[in-house]
């Protein structure tokens, strides 16, 4: 059943750029895994998935906001694998409005089921007590945290790195929740640094992260979230365009694009070692924005 989850082998892109002090940057497409269900999506609910059927649930619930890659890949893994979706959704104002949304549109078309809670039932989204009321409202499911990150997920984003990588002197990627930074140090090297960029602001995420490896060969660069998780500026727009134009890579501006953003600024500020090998994971992440950055 879980047969197109077999074909997780994506291109790896050298950046014909010119970088200083002989460093190579390197790009790992996952987004090219799959249309709908991309990049680090489809690491996380790879095992997800395979665990539900496996217990014998036929409900899988999770949560997002409007715009949420993980609310809209879920959808389509439901619908592909025969798995019936519940999502729950951030904002109890978008629900007489969310037809007009085009992620959520797309999801319900894959057949998931919506309830909208207001922002602060939102944050009880783990309780005991919460998620009891939505066992009553919609049965029994099994669940899949906001972003997907669980111990499922990390086993699927361990996945993401090869032996070959050795070569890398560093392995970077976005960071929302966590959990794909955290498979990826498990499975680095020893001689390799792993580097996130958190799209939140705040310190937080070193706690999270820390609840799923022991490793200790990686950092988070606090300083490229650009105000905030959704915030975004002129700039960081004007770059993603740019580097379209250059490379013919798309980039989304809520992870990937202050990714590279931040990985080009370093590299300019020489806070990498003379002739590296930079592995950049691009996580996807682009339904829903492609044009807002023409």
């Amino acid at each position: 059943m879980l047969d197109l989850f077999s074909n997780d082998r994506v291109p790896t892109v050298k950046l014909d750029l010119p970088f200083s002090n002989g460093i190579e940057v390197y790009i790992r497409r996952e987004d090219l895994l799959h249309p709908e269900i991309s990049g680090n999506k489809f690491r996380k609910l790879k095992y997800n998935i395979e665990a539900a059927n496996a217990l014998g649930y036929k409900q899988m619930l999770t949560f997002g906001g409007a715009y949420s890659n993980h609310i809209a890949a879920t959808a389509a893994a439901g619908r592909i694998f025969g798995i019936q979706t519940l999502g729950v959704i951030r904002g109890e104002e978008i629900e007489t409005i969310y037809q007009a949304n085009p992620t959520l549109k797309k999801a319900e078309q894959d057949g998931m089921r919506f309830k909208f809670v207001t922002r602060t039932a939102y944050r009880e989204k783990e309780s005991t007590v919460f998620l009891q009321d939505l066992k009553q409202e919609f049965g029994d499911f099994y669940l899949v945290p906001e972003g997907g990150t669980n111990a499922e997920a990390i086993r699927g984003t361990e996945e993401i790195l090869q032996p070959e990588d050795s070569i890398y002197t560093y392995i970077c990627c976005a960071v929302g929740t966590g959990g794909t930074i955290s498979g990826i140090i498990n499975r680095s090297f020893e001689h390799q640094q792993v580097l996130g960029f958190p799209a939140l602001k705040g310190d937080f995420l070193y706690g999270e992260i820390q609840k799923y490896t022991t490793k200790k060969n990686w950092d988070l660069q606090l300083e490229y979230h650009f105000g905030g998780y959704a915030k975004y500026n002129t700039d960081l727009l004007c770059f993603i365009r740019d580097f379209e134009r250059n490379t013919g890579i798309l980039l989304d501006p809520i992870y990937t694009g202050k990714l590279v953003f931040g990985i080009f600024d370093l590299i300019e500020r020489n806070q990498f070692k003379k002739n590296s090998k930079i592995l950049v994971i691009h996580t996807g992440g682009l339904q829903g924005w492609n044009e807002k950055i023409k």
